[in-house]
């Protein structure tokens, strides 16, 4: 497939790498401009390009901005985009910590149907509850015993099985997470969120999600970061805080 992703970042730049070494066609851009992402392109394996150039005939769109910089992108962006290609939402909603508040999503609206509203067409959601750190490193062959799982939601049955395989392809199970407007399951502070769960470990913790408890659990998470990365935690020191702060009470 042809693959554009915006933004090279932590998530972006990861699945840039995993993707070319799956063998598809990776275009990466942000909004500096092809020569911006040039240097990675050339370190990644991938093809450099500016916002609409990696666009231009893509069978899959990743977003792996910040959520806020969703409403900043071109308004024209996709408007040539053929309906059937996904587009992908990366993103998390970190207010208090990098995010202003936006308005919305405090009221309790889900961050993908904003996300959604911002670009002006349907997305997929989905490489959001993975920490950045398991995506580059812990990505196994299909079938391999303890392989990590991913949730996926989304509207559209066609789009949903294209991102589902890239999933696949990246080393982890998807896992069919229901729902655009159900993606609140996968979103921070909630049981499923950046667990290092497996597929049969992450259907639960979806399941168990509190419709509303998360917010109160942000203002909680925002207060006890500092106390967690004070100590220099390793990645199995992250995983298991989340796995307790993030349990349902």
């Amino acid at each position: 497939m042809k693959i554009a992703i915006v933004g090279i970042g932590s998530i972006g730049g990861n699945l840039a790498r995993r993707l070319a070494a799956a063998g598809h066609q990776v275009s990466v851009a942000n909004s500096r401009g092809k020569a911006a992402v040039s240097s990675f392109a050339r370190e990644a394996g991938v093809t450099p390009a500016d916002l609409k150039g990696a666009i231009d005939g893509a069978d899959a769109v990743i977003l792996a901005v910040p959520l806020p910089a969703m409403a900043t992108l071109p308004k024209d962006l996709l408007s040539e985009l053929p309906s059937s290609v996904p587009v992908v939402d990366t993103s998390n909603y970190y207010p208090g910590l990098r995010d202003a508040r936006i308005r919305a999503l405090e009221s309790g609206q889900t961050e993908s149907v904003w996300v959604s509203e911002q670009i002006g067409r349907p997305v997929i959601k989905a490489f959001n509850n993975l920490l950045a750190y398991s995506l580059e490193n812990l990505g196994q062959p299909k079938g391999t015993e303890g392989r990590l799982g991913v949730a996926v939601a989304g509207d559209d049955a066609h789009q949903k099985t294209l991102v589902m395989q890239l999933v696949d392809d990246v080393g982890f199970d998807p896992v069919d997470s229901a729902s655009l407007e159900d993606s609140w399951r996968q979103q921070p502070c909630t049981p499923a969120y950046c667990c290092d769960y497996t597929a049969a470990q992450m259907r639960p913790a979806l399941a168990a999600a509190v419709k509303g408890a998360a917010a109160p659990k942000r203002e909680e998470f925002n207060v006890r970061l500092p106390e967690l990365f004070a100590s220099n935690p390793s990645h199995a020191d992250v995983v298991a805080f989340n796995r307790r702060f993030n349990a349902v009470d």
